[in-house]
């Protein structure tokens, strides 16, 4: 029988993800690790997928602070089922170009086996992150955008 992942254990790994330090992260990756974010990559060329333990580690410690720095990663919800976990999490950071401040919303569904990380799939509020890397509100058509519009664009 699998043992599922320990409350513990996912606590560990997101306590050393929130403050980016390799070092404690390393070990919680499985050596064939993917890590999949859903977001803009011509605004965020970090998002896509990363294969490996090297090209996950590269992800955080290269790629995302190539565009900004976290600072804070607060899970507002932890759940776990087994050997999955799944976070609702604000994400704040200062964009690495000009200093300025950018929070969003990130969810993540985590697998593990073995107590080590096998997948993670990031889906974060695209959307309102773009607008906040790029400075400025995001143009909608005007059939979606009118003053009388009484419905919402998803």
């Amino acid at each position: 029988m699998v043992m599922p992942i320990s409350r513990a254990r996912v606590e560990d790994f997101l306590k050393a993800y929130a403050v980016r330090d390799l070092d404690k992260i390393a070990p919680f990756l499985d050596d064939t690790v993917q890590w999949k974010i859903s977001g803009p990559i011509d605004v965020l060329p970090y998002c896509g997928v990363h294969r490996g333990k090297a090209a996950v580690l590269d992800l955080i410690g290269r790629q995302v602070p190539a565009v900004m720095k976290v600072f804070s990663f607060e899970p507002e919800i932890l759940l776990i089922d087994g050997n999955d976990a799944a976070t609702l999490t604000r994400l704040s950071a200062r964009r690495t170009a000009d200093g300025r401040i950018i929070s969003y919303r990130i969810a993540n569904f985590f697998r593990f086996r073995d107590g080590l990380l096998i997948s993670n799939a990031s889906l974060l509020d695209s959307f309102d992150a773009a607008e906040q890397v790029l400075g400025h509100s995001l143009a909608v058509g005007e059939e979606t955008a009118t003053a009388a519009s009484d419905f919402i664009v998803v």
